[in-house]
């Protein structure tokens, strides 16, 4: 397969920048398989996995909460909210976050926003676990 660039950003910094061979990423409407010479698009992203394989092959798995896909001619571009490599994921960190998640739906049933924000955090959690369980 023909290799073509790939950036990865966050707020906080620059995660990846170099080529690889195919992306996939959730976006709000399923999920989207990127190779070389991609038509241009654009799509908002969920919370979910985003799988990148290498030149070589080599795949790797990070946990996506939000952002956009971004695909041109010269570059395919991910800006995430938050994106960690399943090797970086504090897996006790995220049990911690999913047990408050459930406590705060049961404490917020009440207030939609509130409760709306309990579960984006629960599934965020959620995402985070199973990447980290993936681990490529």
């Amino acid at each position: 397969m023909t290799p073509f660039r790939l950036k990865i950003l966050t707020p906080e910094r620059l995660l990846f920048d170099g080529e690889v061979q195919s992306v996939i990423v959730r976006t709000t409407v399923g999920d989207k398989g990127i190779l070389a010479h991609h038509e241009p698009y654009v799509a908002a992203l969920g919370i979910g996995q985003a799988k990148i394989k290498d030149p070589d092959g080599k795949e790797r798995v990070g946990a996506v909460s939000s952002g956009i896909v971004e695909v041109t001619a010269e570059k395919t571009t991910i800006l995430a909210q938050s994106f960690e490599w399943a090797d970086e994921i504090d897996v006790d960190r995220a049990e911690k976050a999913r047990a408050l998640a459930e406590e705060n739906i049961t404490r917020w049933k009440n207030d939609q926003r509130k409760l709306d924000i309990a579960e984006y955090k629960l599934k965020r959690a959620i995402n985070r676990i199973s990447t980290a369980e993936r681990k490529l």
